[in-house]
């Protein structure tokens, strides 16, 4: 598991103690030793993209340090220990410096009053908590949370539609992740008295040779789809010229149904997606979705303000 910043910071002041002044990117390797990570915790990236999660703590971590006075920068993007740093190693506790350097940072917040760092706290004072989090690794959350509360809203409304409205959608799903490329009216739902176990399907070519067969069901999110149902759109969809077929439903799918799919080795191919990817997809693709607001969110560049010369 990735460390949280917190912990990276005691490591990367320890790491600081046996060794000449370090870059940032200098700390990746032996913190990772460290700590045992494996490759893909290392490369792990934010859901949303914006980085690299293990190399955004480690940059927290050392602005963190710096702040408190536990590290110094003999010039641009490079950490080396100071003397400070070195007598709390010596005299302090893990927990202790995180608490010391808490301290540093709430003294220095526009937001509070200023207060002695270090300063023994009365009972009626609020202790403060070392943030488990860095404020990047706070925006994420947040975003995943809306995220989450927004795919709820699609499967919630969708529900409350009729099944042949839940179908429209679905193929219009597809259309809006590329099937069907510029052919024409390429997606069309099938006539629910005579659909043969394909609710619809999108054409991939002008003739028609190639086709995606469409199964939609809107089901309650505790009504699971069987192996029966999925073996029916099977059926059907090996009588089609293409052999390729697309499951969608709000709900999910029982572990017979996945593993008789699984179990087909694209004979013919069939994707089965649930409620919770394909409200996703939903939003992702910006399917009945609107933008309501767009944030700019700023970093401090380094590179700028390590060209001035720190005080004393």
């Amino acid at each position: 598991m990735i460390p949280r910043f917190d912990t990276i910071r005691i490591q990367a002041l320890l790491l600081l103690q046996d060794s000449a002044p370090l870059r940032t990117r200098d700390f990746r390797a032996p913190l990772a030793r460290h700590f045992e990570l494996t490759d893909e915790e290392i490369n792990a990236e934010y859901p949303s993209g914006n980085g690299n999660i293990f190399s955004d703590r480690i940059s927290w971590a050392l602005s963190y340090l710096f702040i408190a006075g536990l590290v110094e920068k003999p010039q641009r993007g490079v950490y080396r220990i100071t003397q400070k740093g070195r007598e709390m190693l010596k005299s302090s506790t893990a927990e202790q410096i995180n608490q010391y350097i808490s301290d540093i940072v709430q003294a220095r917040s526009v937001d509070r009053p200023a207060t002695t760092a270090g300063k023994k706290k009365s009972a009626d004072e609020e202790t403060t908590v070392p943030p488990a989090q860095s404020a990047q690794e706070l925006l994420e959350n947040s975003y995943e949370k809306i995220k989450r509360s927004v795919y709820a809203e699609i499967l919630t409304t969708i529900l409350g539609k009729k099944p042949a409205e839940f179908e429209k959608l679905v193929v219009k799903l597809l259309q809006a992740k590329g099937y069907g490329g510029e052919v024409k009216d390429s997606g069309t739902v099938t006539r629910q008295t005579n659909d043969g176990g394909i609710d619809g399907m999108i054409r991939e070519d002008v003739l028609g040779f190639n086709r995606i067969s469409i199964q939609a069901k809107r089901y309650a999110p505790q009504h699971n789809v069987g192996r029966e149902e999925v073996q029916r759109f099977v059926g059907a969809v090996a009588a089609t010229p293409s052999k390729k077929g697309v499951f969608i439903t709000t709900s999910g799918y029982s572990r017979g149904a996945a593993d008789y799919v699984r179990n087909l080795n694209g004979n013919p191919t069939i994707i089965l997606i649930d409620g919770a990817q394909m409200a996703q997809y939903i939003y992702d693709y910006g399917l009945g979705m609107q933008t309501e607001k767009l944030l700019e969110i700023k970093k401090m560049d380094m590179d700028f303000w390590d060209l001035m010369e720190d005080g004393d």
